[in-house]
């Protein structure tokens, strides 16, 4: 079995182009993997082919992807959903499930046909919330905390409901017998990955790190041997090994008691599946596309595309509606469910291969997951647009609370003196000077480098509401806002730059969506040194009919505007905040000697 390295190139490239293409106009990358497996593969154009080397090693990027999504998965979250997640979590899946039954069983399909499409049908994208929600500017609602709950709790659904049809598959018929050994063997899998993964990973795991032995080499291969042995257990109990990677992923997150190093292998594991194995699976997922299928059954694919999204829309919609959130936000969660991505495609992948589906069901189901990923964006714009307009897209303050201010200076001590009035305050910086000068004014505080993932994580900024970036250095406030964005996608983010580097750094917090932190260029290091020396009072400005107009054009070198106090909140001064009349404006401002301003 030879592998032609210039084909591996070939797919190789055509899946960093065309997915990088689609990720530019907001798409996941396994649109355009698709894509070019069926533009530039068999199905049109011909220049990339299939061979068994390639296969194989899609395979295994199937496998790795799935203990990499695992691994993206915190157990504790599962519990955690809400219950309006948890409520649109099934009607998501369920109504498309049974429609997608229905409607297969209606144009004569066979039963596990029928089956696969149904999953296919539940599956919702986690991969690709994130983005559209930012995109958006959502992350500061009630149903972006919906939709990452919903949609997370879909797709592992989806997992087990794929693992019992396998189950059903391999004893061939649908009688009590063979259906209780399936069943039995499937909750022993389940038991058995239960104790070694709470169990027993985490106490050898600890044992490992606690003798020395931190090789990132080593601690890969025991993670990836980890895997293959779960999924090898998957395949003894008649369940396919994706199942048992995941469960591996899912178990090996907290096996390493170092955190640091378990987020180095975690990027270690995306590298390799994200990066590059799993794209060969879904281009050559595109080989398997036929496009006869546009004429010969576009009946079909018409009637599985429409199912799967108005089943999909009211199913969620019928569901959230025991939340008592209102019919409307409903709806929108409902749009927001309707993206398929990447699970639905290796479910619909094993079925083709193991000869339980068409060549023409696998082109649907891949149709399928082009569409309603184009759609979804588009949908979930126009509904929450509409309830943006009527007053009722909610913020998400109940799901997210406090602050992290990155960077512990006298100014930003002051911030956060006002602001732990209202909610739990955390101070990060990597000086240790400033670390117990924080500490010693009551202040929790986290003495480490605010780039680091773990160390923003051990800040809470996976729960916080605000996130404030207010070191000396611009570019640290930058790529601090970058991840607390898109790693922890804290929603309102806000960003201390100066004069020198104000248009560079605009262009780049831009696109995070963050906000200029005092709504104007500071020079944060200048009022550090004004306040250790005492040279500073607080003053505070009501705003009048003006529209607080003094506030704005004071000399940012004599006076900046720290924050607004309104008669239901204080939040800090930024650009995005308008000022109104009867709030009042918390102002810091340089005091010369013998006390005047």
């Amino acid at each position: 079995m030879d592998l032609h390295v210039g084909n591996l190139l070939l797919v190789l490239l055509s899946a960093w182009a065309f997915g990088g293409v689609v990720e530019r106009l907001g798409y996941p990358a396994i649109l355009g993997e698709l894509l070019a497996g069926i533009l530039l593969g068999p199905p049109l154009l011909g220049i990339l082919h299939a061979e068994p080397a390639l296969e194989v090693l899609a395979q295994l990027g199937v496998l790795l992807m799935m203990m990499y999504v695992g691994m993206e998965i915190d157990p504790r979250e599962l519990g955690k959903a809400s219950w309006a997640g948890f409520l649109a979590a099934v009607g998501g899946f369920v109504t498309p499930f049974l429609g997608g039954l229905l409607v297969m069983r209606a144009f004569g399909q066979p039963p596990l046909s029928a089956l696969f499409v149904a999953i296919a049908l539940g599956v919702t994208s986690v991969a690709v919330k994130s983005r559209v929600l930012l995109d958006l500017k959502l992350l500061d609602t009630r149903i972006a905390h919906v939709l990452m709950a919903g949609s997370l709790l879909t797709d592992t659904l989806a997992l087990v409901v794929f693992a019992a049809v396998l189950g059903v598959a391999e004893s061939g018929v649908v009688s009590p017998g063979p259906v209780a050994l399936a069943a039995g063997k499937a909750v022993a899998f389940f038991l058995v990955c239960g104790v070694v993964g709470y169990r027993l990973l985490p106490w050898f795991g600890r044992r490992l790190v606690g003798a020395g032995f931190k090789s990132r080499t080593l601690l890969f291969t025991l993670m990836l041997l980890t895997a293959f042995l779960f999924a090898e257990l998957a395949e003894l109990s008649g369940i396919h090994a994706i199942l048992g990677a995941f469960l591996a992923g899912l178990f090996l997150r907290e096996a390493i008691p170092d955190r640091k190093l378990g987020q180095t292998l975690s990027a270690a594991f995306h590298d390799v599946s994200i990066g590059f194995l799993a794209p060969l699976f879904f281009v050559l997922a595109g080989f398997h596309v036929s496009l006869g299928v546009l004429r010969e059954d576009l009946g079909l694919l018409l009637a599985v595309v429409g199912v799967g999204i108005v089943a999909k829309v009211a199913g969620t919609l019928i569901f959230y509606l025991p939340t008592g959130h209102g019919w409307r936000e409903g709806l929108a969660v409902g749009c927001g469910m309707n993206g398929r991505g990447a699970v639905e495609i290796v479910i619909a992948g094993i079925g083709l291969q193991m000869g339980l589906i068409s060549q023409e069901i696998f082109s649907i189901l891949v149709f399928l997951a082009i569409l309603t990923t184009a759609v979804d964006p588009v949908l979930l714009k126009w509904s929450t647009d509409w309830l943006r307009s009527r007053g009722e897209l909610i913020p998400s303050s109940e799901h997210r609370h406090g602050t992290v201010i990155v960077g512990a200076g006298s100014t930003a001590r002051l911030i956060a003196r006002h602001l732990s009035r209202t909610g739990p305050v955390t101070l990060v910086d990597s000086n240790p000077s400033r670390c117990a000068l924080a500490e010693g004014e009551g202040f929790r505080v986290l003495c480490g480098n605010a780039l680091r993932e773990e160390v923003l994580s051990e800040a809470g900024a996976p729960r916080a509401r605000t996130f404030l970036a207010m070191t000396g250095n611009a570019e640290v406030n930058v790529l601090a806002a970058q991840m607390a964005r898109e790693v922890f996608m804290v929603p309102s983010i806000h960003v201390s730059v100066g004069e020198p580097e104000r248009g560079a750094h605009e262009e780049l917090i831009r696109p995070l969506q963050a906000s200029m932190l005092f709504a104007r260029p500071v020079d944060l290091l200048a009022w550090d040194h004004r306040v250790d020396r005492g040279a500073f009072r607080i003053r505070r400005i009501v705003v009048g009919e003006d529209g607080g107009r003094g506030v704005w054009e004071s000399d940012p070198e004599r006076r900046i505007p720290l924050l607004v106090e309104s008669s239901d909140a204080v939040e800090v001064v930024h650009a995005g905040r308008a000022l109104k009349r009867g709030d009042t404006v918390v102002c810091l401002e340089v005091m010369e000697e013998g006390g005047r301003a």
